[in-house]
């Protein structure tokens, strides 16, 4: 039986769920010498609490999976700090997988460039794979689902603690078409420690991770030294030197990330192929705006009948393939 021991110290679980999984008896890890504690811990294990806490999360649409479950993915088996086990609601798909990571106090520049990156993977048929936080992550997000895409959130707190608790409907949009992942058992509150030691799984999930904003003491860098740790491939997207969050990823730079300066770097990076267009033309936005205009973001969505949201995506996409250039008064006309 598939068992999680919440309460004691980590490593003590930790001890105590391998044995406990093993399927080993009480006698005969006391005829083995075990220590006392080990005992006791497996005793507790193999009681009441944990059969409870399990079938409250069945019920609640989770389920356990330890590295020995098919399920379970691969890549964290090889990681080497890999979980005990997986609470999980949703599916997991086995496919290329980018980590899109940032800062929760994003720019509309960061924002739109992770929505950006999320939606082109999820379109060239890769996962996306982030926190669920505010900001770059929860954008990454939108923009998988936005291609009706893959996409998975991994938690820092347990499966009935949803946080932030505004993304509710966000975590809802993920399930249905990806996946909810935490190691931590029901009724843990996401702790500060537990963002450092859910970034690892980030970490080995990802075949490549790329780091959106990031400010200099962000959690997204220590996903991004945990990628370096475990062979990942890690890309950073440049912005702008004036601006504090920009510090990470120009760091990361430096040190030698590779720089993400159009979706089809991270496409390539994955080994998968971009979906590409047959001409420009063919973008939606390059048929409302003409040879010789400029115009405001705000009347290029009117013409486009589309969100201002939705538009400033499409205005990035096109920025960095050189098809769209901004003016300095702040409108966009076509490149040169």
């Amino acid at each position: 039986m598939a068992l999680l021991l919440a309460g004691g110290g980590a490593k003590s679980r930790r001890q105590a769920a391998l044995v406990a999984e093993g399927g080993l008896s009480v006698d005969a890890l006391q005829e083995a010498g075990c220590p006392r504690a080990l005992l006791v811990a497996v005793k507790e294990a193999l009681g009441g609490p944990a059969q409870k806490m399990l079938e409250r999360v069945n019920n609640a649409g989770w389920r356990w999976l330890i590295p020995e479950n098919d399920e379970f993915p691969e890549a964290l088996k090889q990681s080497a700090d890999p979980p005990l086990g997986l609470f999980l609601r949703g599916r997991l798909e086995k496919a290329p997988v980018a980590a899109i990571v940032g800062g929760r106090r994003a720019t509309t520049y960061g924002q739109q460039a992770a929505r950006l990156l999320g939606e082109a993977v999820a379109e060239a048929g890769g996962v996306v794979v982030s926190g669920m936080a505010r900001g770059i992550d929860s954008a990454a997000h939108r923009g998988a689902l936005g291609a009706h895409g893959k996409t998975w959130a991994v938690w820092a707190s347990g499966p009935d603690k949803v946080y932030p608790p505004e993304h509710g409907p966000l975590a809802e949009e993920i399930v249905e078409s990806g996946a909810l992942l935490t190691e931590y058992p029901p009724g843990t509150p996401p702790r500060k420690h537990h963002f450092l030691e859910r970034n690892r799984l980030i970490a080995g999930l990802a075949r490549v991770v790329v780091v959106v904003e990031a400010a200099a003491r962000s959690g997204a860098l220590s996903t991004a030294r945990q990628a370096l740790d475990e062979g990942r491939e890690v890309m950073a997207v440049p912005g702008s030197i004036f601006c504090e969050v920009a510090v990470g990823p120009h760091g990361l730079l430096r040190a030698g990330a590779a720089p993400v300066t159009k979706a089809g770097d991270v496409i390539e990076a994955l080994g998968l192929e971009e979906r590409g267009r047959e001409s420009e033309e063919e973008h939606p936005l390059c048929g409302v705006l003409g040879p010789e205009e400029a115009l405001p973001v705000d009347e290029i969505a009117q013409r486009m009948g589309r969100p201002v949201e939705q538009v400033l995506v499409y205005i990035l996409e096109l920025e960095l393939e050189g098809t769209v250039a901004r003016s300095a008064d702040g409108t966009y006309r076509r490149g040169r």
